[in-house]
C-alpha cells in the first residue's frame, strides 16, 4: 500500500514538471505581468512574474506549483511600457519546453513559437 502511494506521488509530481517550460522574450519590449491558467479557465490568476519583469532578449524558467494534472493551459503576457497584451490559448505544456515571444512592429502582430 505504501509502495502504491509513492508511486501515485511521484507520477503527480512529474505531471506537474511537465507544465514547466522557458518563457523567451524577443518582442522588443520588456514583459511587466505574466499570466498562466487552464485552458478556458474564467480567471487569469495572479502574475508568476510578481514584482519583477522579462526583459528584451532575457529568457525565465517558468516553474508551476498547480494542483491537478492538465497539460492545456492559457497564456497572457502583458507589456510593461503599454500594458498592451497578448493571448495565446490551449497551449499543451506537456509537450513543449520552451515558449518564444515576438513582435513584428510592420504587421502589428505578436506571434509565438513553441518548441
Amino acid at each position: 500500500m505504501l509502495v502504491s502511494a509513492f508511486a501515485a506521488a511521484t507520477t503527480s509530481a512529474q505531471a506537474q514538471s511537465k507544465q514547466d517550460f522557458t518563457l523567451v522574450n524577443r518582442t522588443g519590449y520588456n514583459i511587466g505581468e505574466l499570466y498562466i491558467s487552464p485552458g478556458k479557465a474564467d480567471d487569469w490568476e495572479k502574475d508568476i512574474l510578481g514584482e519583477g519583469m522579462l526583459e528584451n532578449g532575457k529568457q525565465k524558467n517558468i516553474t508551476f506549483r498547480r494542483v491537478g494534472n492538465t497539460c492545456v493551459w492559457d497564456l497572457k503576457v502583458v507589456y510593461d511600457d503599454d500594458s498592451s497584451s497578448a493571448v495565446w490559448e490551449d497551449i499543451d505544456l506537456c509537450k513543449i519546453s520552451k515558449i518564444t515571444i515576438k513582435y513584428n512592429k510592420a504587421t502589428d502582430k505578436t506571434s509565438a513559437t513553441f518548441d
